[in-house]
């Protein structure tokens, strides 16, 4: 950052007082600029056993296929972004059934929360963000075209679970790649 949004003015990074790391401060109008994770929430839609993935319109990573999931929005709960996400992504209505995971992703400051979902009918397509949209069995997915780590790791634990009827809560790391 380098101007303030409150007043306009040049910011400095320093510790405010109280503080235990530093942060962009304004001088002129006293405002502390705190910057913080932002929040990805999505769901794996399931429907007969197969999940409804969202080739990606748009960069990062663009042809590559994912779960749908995006930035939760202000006064949004968690569960009514997942669903909005589906939808938006996949014009997919989804019945959220529980949240999955929880994927801290420190080197691009984001929180990811996943959840499963039921699809609710068969009437999806791609909307803006996606390409094409498609059901996948297990024995189907692209795992090489995947556009994240985080969704690698979560579909290889969610059929994991399946295989054994239990879907316990996962909190997990996806660290940065050396």
């Amino acid at each position: 950052m380098n101007f303030c949004s409150n007043c306009g003015q040049p910011l400095t990074y320093l510790k405010p007082p109280g503080d235990d790391r530093s942060r962009y401060c304004c001088e002129a109008c006293g405002v502390v600029h705190y910057q913080n994770p932002l929040m990805v929430v999505g769901c794996i839609p399931e429907m007969e056993h197969k999940i409804l993935l969202c080739r990606r319109a748009i960069e990062p990573c663009y042809g590559k296929w994912t779960l749908p999931a995006g930035y939760l929005e202000n006064g949004e709960t968690v569960a009514a972004g997942a669903r909005r996400e589906a939808f938006e992504e996949a014009r997919a209505r989804v019945e959220i059934l529980a949240a999955y995971a929880l994927y801290n992703i420190c080197y691009v400051n984001q929180i990811y929360l996943i959840f499963r979902a039921r699809l609710e009918d068969d009437n999806f397509r791609a909307g803006s963000e996606s390409l094409i949209v498609r059901l996948f069995s297990e024995d189907d997915i692209p795992w090489d075209e995947l556009a994240f780590r985080v969704i690698r790791e979560t579909l290889a634990k969610y059929f994991a679970d399946r295989r054994t009827g239990r879907f316990p809560f996962y909190v997990g790391n996806i660290p940065k790649l050396q």
